[in-house]
């Protein structure tokens, strides 16, 4: 994969997750109690043997510099190549109106490096996979662009795009937001090509007035390249929505699952933050939860997941939730299928409660 270089583009349509969107990209979601959603990725790059990654950063980047700094914790600190970062020139306010013009901004980065391919994504989507097998089919098919897709259940179709494949892989048909059907092709994100052939796209596609690099690029010129589809059958979770992110945060409490995300052979890797274990309090009782390092319980926990310094008070009940960073639930609260952002404090004796296809919730910093 040395042939290979990254790019990740972070500018994504978070419509239908403003609830933990107003301060940060998708991208930086937190889940899983410590990582963030581009952690999945960006770790299946590093691990396939890729050292030269672009990141074409949203207008709400913030949080993105603050997690991946200089690379270190994913070895990309490096004097060759490494971790590049790729500003967008839109203010925070501004809505999603297509990530075509930063591809073509950035088109120098592209010019200069040395790679002859290119590993495209975005990051919002939850998966663990090895790159090699990709470029092995690249190559073996012949193909111009390479799209990485997933056979999903019908529940995890919606706002998705959906490919049709001949019996040979290739692509046939490409359509954004389909009508959901059962064991769809939904598309990762994921495209591989070379870099030569990324370089054209995007100029034919911004020169003629494009927006949108799926719609206005890949979609528009199909006819005009070899494209193939890859299947990935391990597990994948895309996040486009809160109904999306509570299920898939609620999967990782099966082992099955965890050991498949997270296994010894393709680790995923985070920032390092160095904190004390968890302590469990007289009385304290956890169930079928992941617990991360820094909480301090004293209630119960049951079915959910907790993010590193939770404190959890005496008498306190949490159920099918998820409580963020540094979040603080007093005595005799109850909370079930909630989501809690990071520094929520739930004062003493207030109940919270949402659906259970639905959770409620609640903002960064809030406190009630």
């Amino acid at each position: 994969m040395k042939t290979v270089m990254g790019m990740m583009n972070l500018q994504e349509n978070d419509a239908l997750i403003k609830e933990m969107t107003a301060r940060r990209p998708l991208a930086t979601i937190p889940f899983a109690g410590r990582y963030r959603l581009i952690d999945f990725g960006l770790s299946s790059m590093v691990n396939s043997g890729i050292e030269n990654v672009g990141i074409l950063l949203p207008a709400k980047s913030r949080s993105v510099l603050d997690h991946l700094r200089s690379g270190k914790d994913w070895d990309l600190a490096r004097r060759h190549d490494g971790l590049f970062y790729l500003p967008d020139i839109k203010a925070d306010n501004d809505a999603y109106d297509g990530d075509l013009k930063n591809f073509y901004r950035h088109l120098d980065f592209l010019q200069h490096s040395t790679q002859q391919y290119v590993l495209l994504m975005g990051g919002q989507v939850i998966y663990n996979m090895a790159f090699e097998k990709v470029l092995r089919f690249h190559q073996n098919t012949g193909a111009d662009i390479t799209m990485v897709y997933s056979l999903q259940p019908e529940e995890n179709v919606a706002g998705g795009t959906v490919i049709e494949t001949s019996e040979n892989g290739m692509v046939t048909d490409i359509a954004k937001q389909p009508v959901v059907y059962e064991d769809a092709k939904v598309f990762m994100g994921i495209y591989l090509m070379e870099r030569k052939v990324l370089i054209d796209l995007i100029k034919r596609a911004y020169e003629r007035g494009g927006s949108d690099f799926l719609i206005d690029g890949i979609m528009r010129f199909q006819d005009k390249y070899s494209i193939y589809g890859f299947c990935h059958d391990g597990y994948v979770a895309h996040i486009n929505s809160v109904g999306s992110y509570y299920r898939a945060s609620m999967d990782m409490l099966q082992p099955h699952i965890r050991q498949e995300l997270f296994t010894a052979e393709q680790r995923v890797y985070t920032k390092t933050k160095d904190e004390p274990p968890v302590q469990y309090k007289k009385n304290a009782a956890a169930k079928n939860s992941l617990i991360a390092n820094g909480c301090v319980i004293e209630g119960s926990v049951e079915n959910s997941i907790l993010f590193r310094g939770v404190k959890i008070g005496k008498g306190v009940k949490v159920k099918n939730s998820i409580i963020m960073q540094k979040c603080d639930l007093q005595q005799d609260a109850l909370v079930e299928n909630v989501i809690c952002d990071k520094n929520v404090v739930i004062t003493q004796g207030k109940w919270l409660k949402g659906a259970s296809n639905y959770p409620l919730i609640v903002e960064k910093d809030v406190v009630i």
